[in-house]
């Protein structure tokens, strides 16, 4: 995909009474485990078009906390944002235990929300900025994945300059420099990691 545009509606999603409630669990217990929990408003993907080789999103403002609802993230929309350094290794983090998403586990690069207003494509860059104080030398939009769960992801690729260093932010407790052929992964290199890399290779 060369590009993406996304047309963001005016009207707030407006879920179920059960959704809600279950939002509402899903917050109370990020708190109660320490996280600092925030629950403003991110976005929900409500349709996409492939024109040429663009990707067009409507997309529409949804409680943050509505993705942490189990089995229905109700299309909450996040960016993967793939890192790569000039030699083609990967950049895998592990995250901190009080994080909201994938706690203590191993991820590829930089991974967030979409806020209300942003293009996705955008996201990816600033979620590299703030996961890892670096900037691509170049950035490409891989994918749009649908998880079983309802939740959405624009995939993309991000890659370093020569010579460039990551800084991890809080939400990562130690990070590493993966081969750049997946079959000399460490065992942390699971198979939902596996099947991202396949992706973008």
């Amino acid at each position: 995909m060369s590009g993406v545009t996304a047309t963001w509606r005016e009207d707030e999603y407006v879920p179920s009474a059960d959704k809600t409630a279950a939002a509402d669990a899903a917050i109370d217990a990020l708190r109660e485990r320490g996280s600092p929990a925030h629950d403003g408003l991110a976005a929900r993907l409500v349709g996409h078009r492939l024109v040429g080789d663009r990707l067009e999103l409507e997309l529409q403002p949804m409680r943050w906390s509505l993705r942490l609802v189990a089995g229905d993230a109700s299309n909450a929309v996040a960016a993967t944002c793939i890192t790569r350094d000039s030699e083609g290794r990967w950049l895998a983090g592990r995250r901190a235990p009080w994080v909201a998403s994938w706690a203590g586990r191993w991820a590829l690069g930089a991974a967030g929300a979409v806020d209300v207003g942003e293009n996705p494509a955008d996201t990816l860059a600033r979620e590299l900025r703030e996961e890892w104080s670096v900037e691509a030398e170049r950035m490409t939009v891989e994918a749009l994945v649908h998880l079983p769960q309802r939740l959405v992801m624009v995939v993309g690729t991000a890659w370093l300059a020569e010579g460039a260093e990551v800084i991890p932010d809080h939400e990562h407790d130690t990070h590493a420099w993966w081969p750049a052929d997946p079959a000399d992964w460490p065992p942390e290199g699971d198979e939902p990691l596996r099947r991202l890399a396949e992706l973008v290779q």
